[in-house]
């Protein structure tokens, strides 16, 4: 559970012009986060566009992720969907010796109810050979989990160990902190809210902005867990223009345009997502300038 806490990082999918998996970058952005004092890195979440990812390739980016990441950190898989079978049956075929846990989102698109999500989540953890944090993210499921189908999960379900919470709602958030069991894990999913939401007792985040930020990013999650909140302040408004920028159009094409900034990887995407607007991605660039 401890290697869980701080700063896990949601790893993009840098792709070469031809649309094909950029493995040299990917290399090169585990190894800067790695040094940059991340606790954990993530393969497979939703900002590494893992929907235009084919079956396949996942695989190969599970392995090469546990590769080039050597133990140096934790590595959680991501794996999830709305067809609650075929969660079960990747979960048999991908190679999951090394992951520390599962980040499995919420069902998206069908929205079910919440007992329908309470009964996804229970068959999911009956199948799974590692640890589940559950992933509410409502904005792009089209479904809330709510405070209590959360608090139930975790009660009931002993390896249900962590919620990475993205909705926004504060009092929704609060009160999973306040009524969850103890040792269960409360991470946040939104950069911008991060530090409020770790004075109100969260565990850590998983972040797309470390990314980028790795160092300040994770210096802020740890300053804030170390109860030194004007260090983590100035590190949060040192970064907040950047926050804004990255996520003004949609995730990841806002991340990536930073990392081509900084030469980490090459601004290319398969649709339906495309690059940052112009007018954006120079933004985007004088921000870096002066950061």
């Amino acid at each position: 559970m401890e290697q869980l806490k701080g700063t896990g990082v949601a790893l993009v999918t840098p792709f070469k012009a031809d649309e094909s998996i950029d493995w040299n970058a990917l290399e090169k952005l585990i190894n800067y986060v790695i040094d940059g004092g991340v606790d954990y890195v993530v393969s497979l979440g939703t900002t590494g566009e893992t929907p235009t990812l084919s079956a396949d390739e996942k695989l190969d980016l599970i392995k090469f992720t546990f590769e080039k990441v050597s133990k140096r950190v934790p590595v959680v898989v991501g794996i999830g969907d709305y067809n609650t079978r075929d969660v079960v049956k990747r979960l048999e075929k991908c190679p999951l010796d090394e992951a520390a846990a599962i980040l499995s989102v919420s069902p998206y698109y069908s929205k079910p109810t919440q007992e329908g999500i309470i009964q996804h989540y229970k068959t999911i953890a009956a199948a799974s050979p590692k640890p589940i944090i559950l992933y509410n993210v409502p904005g792009r499921t089209g479904r809330n989990m709510t405070a209590e189908t959360t608090l139930r999960l975790a009660h009931e379900v002993e390896n249900i160990i962590a919620m990475k919470e993205a909705s926004g709602d504060m009092a929704q958030c609060m009160q999973i902190i306040r009524d969850k069991p103890e040792g269960f894990l409360v991470v946040s999913g939104d950069d911008a809210l991060a530090l409020a939401q770790l004075a109100c007792g969260m565990d850590g985040v998983i972040s797309v902005a470390a990314n980028f930020f790795a160092k300040d990013f994770s210096a802020m999650v740890n300053a804030a867990l170390g109860n030194n909140f004007p260090a983590a302040r100035a590190l949060h408004y040192k970064m907040l223009k950047g926050f804004d920028l990255m996520f003004c159009e949609n995730n990841p094409t806002g991340i990536k345009a930073f990392l081509s900034h900084a030469g980490i990887i090459e601004n290319n995407f398969r649709l339906p997502v495309l690059p940052a607007a112009d007018a954006v991605y120079q933004q985007i660039g004088a921000y870096l300038k002066q950061y």
